[in-house]
């Protein structure tokens, strides 16, 4: 039994602890993902997730955690998808939704850290999460215009994609990113010709 549970995550044996006659529950195959629909989920999306992580929170440790997070959590919620292929959407808009909180729990616990740090702890630390110039402009966009830029120009999402994974209008994500790109390019100087990209 408890190998049938491991091979469909997202199963769960019904109420009494029983299957029905044909090995499932009552609520059938539809609200349940065979287990090798989350595993070539993961297979084909875990680094391209990482990477827009990463981008989002700055570390690969915490990055990864994230993504973790964010297929626990797509496991446990898959019945609720009203379409299959709405799941690469839902962990997306989730790992960055965990991002945004690591960030914030980052924000505070500097407010509360202890002033004990020489300056060249803290400039060694700065120069670990904040390597380029690039990201230290991307970074300092308003949250917005980080999570589309980062969907369309790193990801290499389509404005359809990008506005389904935000859960926003389409004219939203244009207007957005042509915003972020020109605060991208007044940060960077780069000439009004060129792209940041």
């Amino acid at each position: 039994m408890e190998q049938d549970v491991i091979r469909s995550p997202g199963s769960p044996l019904d109420r009494g602890g029983r299957r029905g006659r044909s090995g499932q529950g009552e609520s059938g195959d539809q609200a349940r993902p065979a287990s090798s629909d989350l595993t070539e989920l993961f297979r084909e999306r875990h680094l391209e997730l990482v990477r827009l992580a990463l981008l989002v929170v700055g570390d690969l440790a915490t990055a990864e955690d994230v993504v973790q997070d964010a297929f626990e959590q797509l496991h446990k919620r898959w019945h609720t998808l009203r379409r299959q292929s709405s799941a690469l959407d839902y962990v997306r808009s989730t790992v960055l939704n965990r991002g945004r909180s690591v960030l914030r729990r980052r924000g505070v616990a500097r407010r509360y850290e202890p002033r004990i740090a020489t300056p060249a702890t803290v400039e060694a630390g700065s120069a670990v999460e904040q390597r380029s110039e690039f990201l230290d402009a991307f970074r300092s966009l308003p949250r917005r215009q980080r999570e589309v830029l980062a969907l369309r120009y790193y990801l290499d999402l389509s404005v359809a994609d990008a506005a389904a994974v935000l859960r926003l209008s389409e004219g939203t994500v244009r207007s957005t990113a042509s915003r972020g790109l020109a605060a991208l390019a007044r940060i960077l100087d780069v000439p009004e010709e060129g792209s940041p990209r």
